[in-house]
């Protein structure tokens, strides 16, 4: 019987099983180092901030692997022999394999800076982190975040509710300012002021964390030359792929695992997903390196389906991604860069005592949408999805404004508003004035 062995049981490896399960009786062992069994990466905060036990972040029941026939190694990988098609393991005997899926995740990273490794220093990505943090924060009063990220996000209002300050280095002028326009990152540092003991430093960098006697962090120093006084260092500056123990072997690597489009390496019946793939021609705008939970989770059903007989290449279609900055929800369809370019038009609706904002992307030329952030008003996925893939024109698209709203019954809509802001802004655009579409929305 054929063996698949997958190194990694985050959530494109065990897509990956799933899948391969659905569609074969193949041998499947998944080899994890963090934890026996699979739970929820992005449940981590809510553990920490006593919303929910360990145990309840664990989709499946342990009964799951058993009754589907999945095999669970909780051991490190010391070594692969793609020869011999043979893993070597710290502490169990070598797992021979047919197929090989790495989905081996990645780590915080770290850009030499002094103190990065004191006691006190760390990210946030792994059980072992979660575990971690619950020690370096027992009792302290003050904690400093390196990196205006959607884990520092999370990781300051995970403090916050222990009581702890926390200081927020931004390297940019604005907040997530490599990803989010002038408006939409000013609509996230409105929200994070609000919150009692975060404190921002735009423009601001690490330049050292100073110990104490015990060679635990006791202050940060700036770039600029501030001191500021803490007991704990969250690094959240991003995160990259864990590959370096596979470096030094015939598996081509970069950044990441170097894969075809079908999720292949430069070796036969060996596969990488997730965030440790990186892709030799990225998928359209995408990045060569995707580490985002569904594109994970795109990548664990398409490699399932190669190994049991359906070739098929990566597909993910229109960008999108969602998050939270504490009260504030976050949506984006298709592609909104932090500047305009030059073939692009935008039109920008918010609402400043509610928080929201509506941030649409058209083409300048045909007025197809290109992309839109949504914050305070959820919008449905496969309507955006339909309307970027077919290049919908923006007249038609805030013509159907309401059929998107994905909020509950009860909850205020603004669409009147919205269209007639949008009216107003665009009435006298002579090129809008002759679409069709634009026609039909001027009699709405």
């Amino acid at each position: 019987m054929e063996h698949i062995v997958i190194i990694g049981n985050g959530i494109s490896g065990v897509t990956a099983a799933r899948h391969i399960r659905k569609n074969s009786d193949k041998r499947i062992t998944i080899i994890s180092s963090e934890t026996k069994y699979f739970f929820s990466r992005t449940a981590l905060m809510y553990v920490y901030m006593g919303h929910m036990p360990f145990k309840d972040t664990q989709p499946y029941e342990p009964h799951f692997w058993k009754k589907n026939r999945i095999e669970l190694v909780q051991d490190v990988v010391l070594s692969i022999d793609y020869d011999k098609k043979e893993l070597s393991l710290k502490e169990t005997l070598p797992i021979q394999y047919d197929k090989l899926i790495l989905g081996v995740g990645s780590k915080p990273n770290k850009f030499g800076w002094k103190g990065e490794d004191l006691s006190g220093v760390q990210g946030l990505y792994s059980k072992q982190d979660l575990d971690m943090m619950e020690e370096n924060t027992k009792g302290i009063t003050d904690a400093v975040i390196v990196g205006g990220g959607l884990i520092g996000v999370e990781m300051a209002e995970m403090l916050l509710t222990r009581n702890i300050k926390v200081t927020f280095l931004i390297r940019e002028s604005r907040f997530w300012g490599l990803v989010l326009p002038l408006e939409d990152g000013l609509m996230v540092k409105k929200q994070l002021e609000k919150h009692h003991g975060l404190t921002l430093r735009f423009e601001e960098e690490l330049e050292e964390i100073v110990p104490d006697e015990t060679m635990t962090a006791k202050e940060v120093i700036t770039k600029s030359g501030e001191h500021i006084p803490c007991q704990f260092v969250g690094l959240t500056a991003g995160v990259h792929p864990n590959v370096d123990f596979l470096r030094g072997n015939k598996l081509e690597i970069d950044k990441g695992i170097l894969v075809n489009s079908d999720l292949s390496t430069n070796i036969p019946d060996v596969y990488a997903i997730g965030d440790c793939a990186q892709f030799k021609e990225p998928y359209g705008e995408r990045k060569s390196i995707e580490q985002v939970w569904y594109t994970a989770r795109m990548m664990g059903e398409t490699v399932a389906l190669t190994i049991t007989g359906t070739p098929t290449d990566y597909k993910p279609g229109v960008w999108f991604n969602s998050a939270k900055f504490f009260d504030l929800e976050y949506q984006t369809y298709g592609w909104v860069w932090n500047e305009l370019k030059e073939d692009e038009e935008e039109f920008i609706w918010k609402n400043e005592e509610k928080d929201l904002l509506l941030h649409f992307v058209f083409d300048k030329k045909s007025h197809a949408l290109k992309g839109v952030n949504t914050f305070g008003i959820r919008l449905r996925h496969e309507l955006f999805d339909k309307w970027i893939k077919e290049k919908y024109s923006i007249e038609e698209v805030i013509k159907n404004l309401r059929i998107a709203n994905f909020d509950p019954e009860f909850f205020k809509s603004y669409e009147k508003e919205i269209v007639s802001e949008f009216n107003t802004k665009f009435s006298s655009n002579i090129q809008l004035a002759k679409n069709k579409w634009w026609k039909k929305a001027l009699n709405l």
